[in-house]
């Protein structure tokens, strides 16, 4: 679907969108399908790029290389902390993502060291630059699983977005409420975007959550609207547009049982159209907000997730 352009939107116009999936784990580490196994998965499920985010491990290419697929470099790093018997958080997951290709990236199957331990997320930063340093861009991951709330990897600089959905974490340990994290760290004024992943182990958790980009079909066209926050993030329904105009916020999508808009937590008054499976909704953006965001249900209970537009 071509995207129209308005006065604040949420993504650039012309762009299709391409399905991703951006936390991924194979046999390379500690996954349960062989990378041909999984990026077949993947493809039949009608994703158009994908990254192989193995512990500790780049990956810049197709493992299989007969199936159509986009690829970004990717790797997953982990960082120790003292844990919930000394009454603190346990770990710092970042998940790192690139062009492949870039003279400054380690090569194909490098294994960095273990970036070890400390007392406090501020610890991992040195970890997370060192990935800046590779060209890469960071995603704080699952922060619930880590035992980490945003007080903690607040402290954290340098990473474009945060996992508002990891279906790992949702199918091991119920655990899915990380947009509250999220709307915390937009308040606080960090230019922050939300992904819904997989962070698939075993097979039967693939393919349940993704990212749709508007973008061009190539790795550095993608990475770049990544980086911008024209995106959206779904474990089902279709967002078609967000954008502000005349000072009322407006979502396009497949039919939904609901559309709510949001900002700090705080559901606002939504305009709702009169038909069963709404298509639109629409919201008067009160004065003073510093973002807006949007969540689209389906009659079955799955979501999807704008990007904030911000305000100020």
């Amino acid at each position: 679907m071509r995207i129209q352009q308005h006065a604040f939107s949420a993504f650039s116009a012309g762009n299709p969108f391409l399905k991703g999936a951006l936390h991924v784990h194979t046999t390379r580490s500690d996954g349960r399908g062989t990378p041909e196994e999984v990026i077949r998965l993947h493809h039949a499920n009608g994703y158009r790029f994908m990254a192989l985010t193995d512990h500790n491990l780049i990956n810049q290419q197709n493992l299989c290389p007969d199936v159509p697929m986009t690829f970004l470099t990717g790797i997953e790093r982990d960082f120790s902390l003292p844990g919930r018997a000394a009454n603190k958080p346990h770990c710092v997951h970042i998940v790192g993502l690139g062009v492949p290709g870039d003279d400054r990236l380690p090569p194909q199957d490098f294994h960095p060291e273990w970036a070890g331990r400390g007392e406090s997320c501020a610890d991992a930063q040195p970890m997370i630059d060192q990935m800046h340093a590779w060209s890469l861009s960071t995603i704080y991951a699952h922060p619930e699983w880590s035992g980490t709330t945003y007080r903690d990897f607040g402290v954290l600089t340098g990473n474009f977005a945060m996992e508002v959905w990891n279906s790992g974490c949702v199918m091991d340990n119920g655990l899915d409420n990380h947009a509250a994290y999220w709307d915390e760290a937009l308040d606080d004024g960090q230019r922050l975007w939300g992904v819904a992943v997989d962070d698939g182990h075993s097979m039967d958790q693939h393919c349940h959550g993704w990212v749709m980009v508007a973008a061009q079909d190539d790795p550095a066209s993608i990475l770049a609207a990544l980086e911008k926050g024209e995106f959206y993030a779904s474990c089902g329904p279709e967002i078609h547009d967000f954008y502000i105009e005349d000072g009322v916020a407006h979502v396009d999508c497949s039919p939904a049982a609901s559309v709510q808009f949001v900002s700090l937590r705080h559901p606002l008054p939504c305009v709702r159209s009169a038909q069963k499976d709404m298509t639109h909704a629409s919201c008067k953006v009160p004065e003073g907000l510093r973002y807006i965001r949007a969540v689209v249900r389906d009659a079955g209970g799955l979501q999807a997730w704008t990007n904030p537009i911000f305000l100020r």
